[in-house]
C-alpha cells in the first residue's frame, strides 16, 4: 500500500487531499465546500462532496453520500474496515451516521465549532453508551479546510446569500 502515495505525503494526507478535492468540486456548484472519501483496505471505494442545494435534501451532506457510495461499493452497512476522510468535523446527523455504519476510523480536517459532534460540541464518536466507537484523527490539512470554507462563506455574505 505505501507504493500508491506521493513520497512527500503521509496516509491521512493523501487522502485527505482527495476529500478536499471534492469539496473543491462543491464550492464550484456552489455547495458549501466540503468533501469526504472513504477508503476500504488501501481503496477508494467512495467520494462525495455536499449536495444539499443540488439535490434540495437536507442530509445530502459529504460524509452520508459517502457511506452510501461505500455501502454500495462494498455490498453491505457495516464499514468495519473502512476509514472516512472528511474536511470539516462531521456533525451530529453524519456522526451518528458513522456510528450506525460501524467506520472504525475518521480523520478531519477543520473543527466546527457551531455544529461539530466529534469534538467541538459533543463527542459522539467515543461515546461508549452507544454501540460503536471509533478512533478520530482531528486536524489533518486544518488550515486548508478551514480556509476554503471560510472564503466561501465570505463570498456568500459579500453576495447578500444565506
Amino acid at each position: 500500500m505505501e507504493d500508491i502515495f506521493p513520497p512527500d505525503l503521509q496516509p491521512h494526507q493523501f487522502y485527505m487531499q482527495l476529500a478536499f478535492e471534492q469539496a473543491l468540486q462543491a464550492e464550484q456548484i456552489d455547495e458549501v465546500p466540503i468533501g469526504a472519501v472513504i477508503v476500504h483496505r488501501g481503496r477508494l471505494v467512495a467520494a462525495a462532496h455536499n449536495q444539499r442545494e443540488m439535490l434540495r435534501d437536507p442530509t445530502a451532506h459529504a460524509e452520508m453520500l459517502a457511506i452510501t457510495q461505500a455501502a454500495e461499493a462494498l455490498g453491505g452497512w457495516r464499514l468495519i474496515d473502512c476509514a472516512l476522510y472528511v474536511t470539516l468535523e462531521p456533525c451530529p446527523m453524519c456522526a451518528g451516521a458513522i456510528v450506525n455504519a460501524r467506520i472504525p476510523l475518521v480523520v478531519y480536517g477543520a473543527t466546527d465549532p457551531k455544529a461539530g459532534a466529534v469534538n467541538s460540541l459533543y463527542h459522539l464518536l467515543a461515546d461508549d453508551r452507544l454501540n460503536h466507537c471509533c478512533e478520530v484523527v482531528p486536524g489533518v490539512m486544518a488550515d486548508q479546510c478551514g480556509q476554503l470554507l471560510t472564503g466561501f462563506f465570505q463570498r456568500q455574505r459579500d453576495l447578500g446569500k444565506k
